[in-house]
């Protein structure tokens, strides 16, 4: 071990006189000294990362004066806090950022912070923010790389405040995403939120989040951003968390995180470490960390919650009613027979927190909860259209219990309910003891939906009761899902269009008289000229 340590000191002091040595030249790589803390995951861009062949993802190998990738911010309560996220840095090179802030004058260095070698990201709070102006701020690595954004001003007396909600950034295009950024900077949001699967590339993380910072970091630069992980950025198919155990495989279905629980923490730092304190900070098993918080923007508290990380696996705890634990193909199966007393959706603690913040009201302030899918299986064909699944447990609208539970918390805080992951835009009014009692959802369609579309078609195709006077959509009104649900269709975006129901929602908030706006727009739509136009079916507006 000492021999293996003087040798990475005289290649470090080597680095130091000469600079990073040409790709050619690093024979001894860091991967020689350093023990790989997981084995097989994100080999492009740990240990000596420069050695790796091309690959489809991204090119980790940048100019020295473009490692800092991104930022990304929020400023809640007056606490700033910023994410940077770096390219992989080689061993000699600095492991620290430095954070600047413009007083109006001239740039003011702020703080100092280590970079993490996994990730390759740091995260910098400020606490006593100035919420009342805009600040550009400056991110700088070594000599001369450097990252410059916006911190907005807390928005304030404005009619409406404007969230723009993505989800499912599918590998199966790997391309630019210049519709969605010209889009939604024509709009100009005051938050842009990601609700998960930004990342497809299971085991490369680090590369994946690159590209997606890449693709989408202009809509983010000058604007506050909220990203949360799902089942594909930690590397699984599906996950029900189970409180942070082990799972026996990447199908997730007997409960927990398959791969190293250093990959898990990995993704969730680089992805949630700029959100606003945990409500409660204490990991869960294998130390994996938390990141569910309450998230103040103005007028309108949001509530940001981990819908999988304390979900109950499938398998061996319910009578298996399909080919798959988590896939019930019996249209005559007893609902009730899979919500066995016991079974965890949100878990006490976010349960817990859901209460104390729905019981926050303050005169003017609206809610909303953020979350990665939907309380409910809004979904009759998966995959293909010869592929009818009578009921996903994938969805949050099992176990019934706990999605009651849920939206019973959810709609005493007089707060609506958006999300992602379905691969179909969907607006929904939640039943739980009866029709229409319970909050509105909006699940936002997938980035790219080449990869696994979804259809809302009953298999009667008939209206459910109470359609939605005058729509053009066939199947609204009230309907029953796979677990006996209540839920009343508003509006569904099913994938028969040019954009295969690929796109993004808005949703306008209204403090003034508690109306909410969900817009859903096509990706092949161009904002910036007149008539462009939504999915049949929107925009639907609410009443709070």
């Amino acid at each position: 071990m000492l021999t293996r340590l003087l040798t990475l000191l005289l290649l470090t002091l080597l680095l130091c006189t000469c600079g990073p040595a040409p790709e050619s030249e690093m024979d001894l790589t860091v991967g020689d000294y350093l023990e790989a803390p997981f084995s097989g995951l994100d080999t492009l861009a740990t240990n000596d990362w420069w050695n790796r062949a091309g690959n489809p993802i991204i090119n980790l190998k940048v100019g020295r004066d473009s490692v800092i990738a991104f930022g990304a911010y929020t400023v809640s309560e007056e606490e700033m806090k910023l994410t940077a996220q770096l390219y992989p840095l080689y061993p000699a090179e600095s492991r620290e950022v430095r954070l600047d802030v413009w007083d109006g004058s001239a740039w003011v260095e702020t703080l100092t912070q280590p970079v993490h070698e996994l990730g390759w990201s740091t995260t910098f709070q400020i606490v006593a923010w100035n919420t009342s102006q805009d600040t550009k701020y400056r991110l700088r690595h070594g000599e001369n790389a450097t990252y410059e954004g916006t911190i907005r001003a807390v928005p304030e007396g404005k009619d409406a405040i404007v969230l723009a909600a993505l989800s499912c950034n599918s590998n199966k295009d790997r391309g630019r995403r210049e519709n969605y950024v010209r889009n939604i900077n024509h709009l100009d949001p005051d938050l842009v939120f990601f609700a998960g699967d930004q990342s497809y590339d299971h085991k490369e993380h680090t590369a994946a989040w690159l590209k997606f910072g890449l693709q989408f970091r202009e809509t983010f630069r000058h604007r506050p951003m909220v990203s949360i992980p799902d089942d594909h950025d930690i590397g699984q198919g599906n996950l029900w968390g189970e409180n942070g155990i082990i799972a026996k495989n990447s199908a997730g279905h007997d409960g927990g995180y398959f791969y190293h629980h250093d990959y898990v923490k990995m993704v969730e730092r680089c992805q949630t470490s700029h959100l606003p304190r945990p409500y409660d900070a204490t990991p869960v098993e294998q130390g994996i960390g938390v990141y569910y918080a309450n998230y103040r923007l103005g007028p309108v508290d949001f509530a940001i919650i981990e819908d999988r990380k304390f979900k109950s696996g499938p398998n061996g705890k319910i009578p298996q009613q399909g080919p798959r634990p988590d896939h019930i193909r019996n249209p005559d199966y007893d609902p009730a027979s899979v919500d066995v007393p016991g079974l965890k959706l949100l878990g006490d603690r976010q349960l817990a927190f859901l209460e104390g913040w729905g019981k926050d009201q303050q005169p003017g302030r609206m809610k909303a909860v953020l979350s990665q899918t939907g309380f409910c299986g809004g979904a009759h064909i998966h995959g293909q259209k010869d592929n009818r699944l009578h009921a996903d447990m994938d969805s949050n609208g099992w176990p019934q219990t706990g999605r009651n539970k849920a939206l019973s918390l959810i709609k005493e805080a007089g707060a609506i309910h958006i999300a992602g992951d379905q691969h179909l835009a969907t607006v929904i009014q939640h039943g739980i003891g009866e029709y229409q009692d319970g909050p509105w959802a909006f699940v936002v369609p997938a980035i790219v939906n080449n990869y696994y579309s979804r259809w809302w078609w009953p298999e009667d195709e008939k209206a459910g009761a109470n359609p939605v006077p005058d729509s053009k959509l066939p199947w609204t009104g009230d309907y029953r899902d796979g677990f006996d649900n209540r839920i009343s269709v508003q509006a569904y975006a099913n994938p028969d269009t040019p954009s295969n129901g690929a796109g993004f929602g808005v949703i306008r908030f209204h403090p003034a008289n508690g109306e909410v706006v969900f817009e859903c727009w096509p990706r092949e739509a161009d904002l910036t000229q007149p008539g462009a136009e939504q999915f049949v079916g929107w925009p639907v507006v609410v009443d709070y």
